[in-house]
């Protein structure tokens, strides 16, 4: 497979190059694949739903093709995932894709420990190491923590915004050792993001170290999120009509989305033969995406603290994929986009409780507010001449082309459930008055001495830092 490059297509690079630099340090830009190759129709219309791993197997295998032998592959893919994505219908039209059962309890499992295996296999020759710098808005640094821990050959340095996310999240990220260390930045996501892409293009930096990435900019932390869209696209399309009658539902998949990297690894699966309709963006009150789906204009903007940090981003790194795979009036028809602020998650928490049994974490409860919304009128009043204002809380005024499916009671709804409610225990306590049961792996982390290294915000700081400390 060759890949190119969002700012410039006459990139052409193998995916070893796109691997290990993680962007283009020349331009700035994104690698992306040429080309999706569409899945058998012996995996796609499998008489029952293919394994996940089976389905991770073949879609990763074009992207390798030539670089990772099959054997290899096959071994990287059973040691990433010993653990799976699990299908929860929450009611008849309603599916739940819990994400968190990996060892970091967040959707960032799944992409991390495939960059990382892959990151070593292709590093395994070389004399010296690999540094890997990632900025994290909550759950991916500890994922990156996990996935690279004592992996040899990589080196990870992790920038978190101090004071910005949960005391949980804060404390998986900070008691790494060893390979892997956290700097707690004074500033926002954004500001993180920002020193770790300026980094990338430091000319004089990058002759010093060997520098890549593990945020969603990695083309191979985004390729393998793409396998949890195909096998629960094919689960729900082979159990609806048991569920709720539809023999040949529309699948719309909520994402809850701050990078948009999730959401771009959808968009992959639905191009490798996903039957999946269309997609709902679904942002808190960092809304720089659904409101250039609604204006046509895209203006990032500084990001501002919310209770699903995660997605506390207002200048995402995704945007420039999506705008490389799809026209903004094609985007238009696919996605449906919706923005909540902090008052409507707390209660989507605890109307999602309330109504389903179920507990669910806040990011979750934004794509869940979202498709329950939309199938419970906001479509309907959309379609019906009645926007709402774009600039409140709910629906952005975009009439996607599956809105017809929605109204006529042909579509059914999966909301990626991306983190394990018990990491954000005290924001699902205010919602429902009581805390979700945490998870042993959690309850470990909490034990461990706090490790991390505070950072201004400031280039020069940390470039010296960088010099400083890190092996050539």
């Amino acid at each position: 497979m060759i890949y190119t490059d969002t700012r410039d297509n006459k990139v052409k690079v193998d995916f070893r190059t796109a691997v290990l630099n993680g962007m283009n340090s020349e331009t700035g830009g994104l690698y992306i694949p040429v080309s999706f190759p569409r899945l058998s129709d012996a995996i796609l219309d499998k008489p029952s739903s293919p394994s996940f791993r089976e389905i991770a197997f073949e879609m990763a295998k074009p992207y390798v093709e030539g670089e990772i032998p099959e054997a290899a592959l096959q071994g990287i893919i059973a040691e990433c995932y010993p653990f799976n994505a699990q299908v929860v219908p929450l009611d008849t039209h309603t599916y739940v894709l819990e994400l968190f059962h990996g060892p970091t309890c967040a959707f960032k499992d799944f992409g991390a420990r495939f960059m990382a295996r892959v990151m070593s296999y292709f590093n395994k020759d070389e004399a010296t190491p690999l540094h890997i710098l990632v900025a994290t808005s909550g759950d991916t640094g500890s994922a990156v923590g996990s996935a690279f821990q004592g992996v040899p050959g990589l080196d990870v340095t992790i920038l978190y915004p101090q004071g910005k996310i949960s005391p949980l999240q804060e404390k998986q990220l900070s008691t790494f050792t060893g390979n892997v260390r956290a700097l707690s930045v004074n500033g926002t996501f954004d500001d993180c993001q920002k020193l770790v892409k300026t980094a990338f293009t430091d000319v004089e930096l990058r002759k010093k170290f060997r520098l890549s990435s593990a945020n969603s900019i990695n083309i191979s932390r985004l390729l393998p999120q793409s396998f949890y869209y195909m096998y629960s696209s094919l689960v729900v399309k082979d159990r609806s009509a048991h569920d709720n009658g539809i023999q040949k539902p529309a699948i719309i998949v909520s994402v809850p989305s701050g990078n948009f990297g999730n959401l771009t690894s959808g968009l992959i699966a639905q191009k490798m033969g996903a039957p999946i309709a269309g997609f709902v963006a679904a942002t808190n009150s960092n809304r720089t995406v659904p409101d250039w789906i609604f204006s046509g204009n895209y203006e990032p903007r500084a990001s501002v603290k919310t209770l699903s940090n995660a997605m506390d981003v207002g200048a995402p790194s995704n945007y420039e994929r999506i705008r490389a795979m799809y026209t903004l009036d094609e985007v238009r028809h696919l996605f449906a986009s919706y923005w909540l602020d902090d008052a409507g998650t707390k209660r989507a928490i605890q109307e999602c409780n309330t109504n389903t049994g179920y507990i669910i974490d806040p990011h979750g409860a934004v794509g869940w507010k979202a498709w329950d919304d939309i199938r419970h009128g906001a479509m309907l009043n959309l379609t019906s001449g009645f926007p709402n204002d774009a600039d409140k809380p709910g629906l952005t005024p975009n009439i996607p082309d599956w809105a017809p499916d929605v109204v006529e009671k042909r579509a059914v709804g999966i909301v990626l459930e991306t983190a394990h409610p018990a990491k954000f225990g005290s924001i699902v306590h205010d919602a429902i008055n009581r805390e979700p049961v945490m998870p042993d792996r959690l309850e470990k982390v909490l034990q461990l001495p706090d490790n991390s290294i505070p950072m201004e915000n400031s280039y020069d700081s940390f470039k010296a830092w960088l010099e400083e400390n890190l092996k050539a």
